[in-house]
């Protein structure tokens, strides 16, 4: 029998309009696959990539949305327990930016969080492939310029901010290294012991678990 190990659990929450790259993003990054054919998200579901961080186990549960309104009806059981969130655009759509602030406060709203300038927020650029830059709509500056007019996490600096192309890998191993990062600076992170940790799951099997009381 294995000897437990000892882990921190983080819940991370991306967030964007249809189509900017949300689940490509997160494929990229825990099973470093990238899939050319589009397939929206239904609601919501998970998948878990452990990492280690200044000699500290990590779980990262990314949580994966659908970029539509009837995302929101997924109501506070999908966003308890949330130590980040991730807004994600895409740079050649220029409406899928100004959805930022929209997304931002839709998060806020149903986790009622007491105050919003220290939580952990993140913003990501992505598809900074699509025709070598040609297509872009949003440039990095302007995408700055926005990050930093909002304070973000326990210093109240501004929204950490990174560009990437899921498709062909770019910078997304880093940003969300400093996404797992930005997730331990919240104070909700907790130490928990345990053996194994599911893969991927879903928002159903979640509220399952919690509506019944889970005995783990």
């Amino acid at each position: 029998m294995s000897t437990p190990l000892n882990r921190t659990l983080l819940k991370v929450i991306v967030l964007g309009d249809i189509a900017v790259g949300k689940t490509s993003l997160i494929n990229r990054y825990v099973h470093k696959k990238f899939n050319q054919q589009y397939k929206a998200t239904i609601g919501a579901d998970f998948v878990t990539r452990e990492l280690q961080i200044d000699g500290r186990l990590v779980s990262l549960q990314i949580w994966d949305t659908a970029g539509q309104e009837r995302f929101h009806s997924l109501g506070p059981a999908f966003f308890r327990g949330a130590d980040c969130c991730v807004l994600v655009y895409d740079v050649n759509v220029h409406k899928s930016f100004e959805a930022l602030q929209t997304w931002r406060d839709e998060f806020i709203k149903q986790t009622d969080i007491s105050n919003p300038a220290r939580f952990p927020f993140v913003v990501i650029g992505n598809k900074i492939d699509q025709d070598g830059g040609a297509r872009r709509m949003v440039d990095e500056k302007r995408a700055k310029d926005w990050c930093g007019s909002i304070k973000s996490g326990p210093s109240a600096s501004s929204i950490p901010y990174y560009e990437t192309s899921a498709k062909d890998d770019i910078n997304v191993d880093d940003a969300f290294y400093n996404i797992a990062i930005a997730a331990l600076s919240h104070d909700r992170s907790q130490e928990l012991y345990f053996e194994s940790i599911t893969e991927t799951g879903s928002l159903s099997e979640i509220v399952e678990q919690q509506n019944r009381g889970c005995p783990c």
